[in-house]
């Protein structure tokens, strides 16, 4: 299983981290959402349970639910900046069949 943060994405991490004295990693995974199926979620893991697999990735601890595991493996995560206001995160999921028109959601 792998999941892989973009250097972008880890030092924006990374900065947020530093926020939040008792987080231990970024949690990321999926959830019944949207038109398609299943929307992303992201978050700051304060603990890690025996439901989690835990991921290093660009020296983040990346967290993911083990229902999650499936739907996001071999994912790559970025962190884009189109201009000022304009930033976020961006998947690149090799497990997505489809995804809604609004991009929100997504299928595998």
């Amino acid at each position: 299983m792998s999941i892989r943060l973009t250097e972008n994405a880890a030092s924006h991490i990374r900065k947020e981290l530093a926020k939040k004295p008792d987080a231990v990693g970024f949690r990321l995974g999926a959830k019944k959402s949207g038109c398609t199926g299943f929307a992303y979620v992201v978050d700051y893991a304060t603990e890690i349970t025996d439901n989690d697999a835990v991921f290093e990735s660009n020296g983040i601890k990346v967290v993911v639910d083990r229902d999650s595991l499936p739907m996001l493996e071999g994912l790559e995560l970025d962190f884009v900046k189109t201009n000022l206001l304009n930033q976020g995160f961006e998947f690149h999921n090799p497990n997505v069949k489809d995804t809604c028109g609004c991009g929100e959601s997504f299928s595998v």
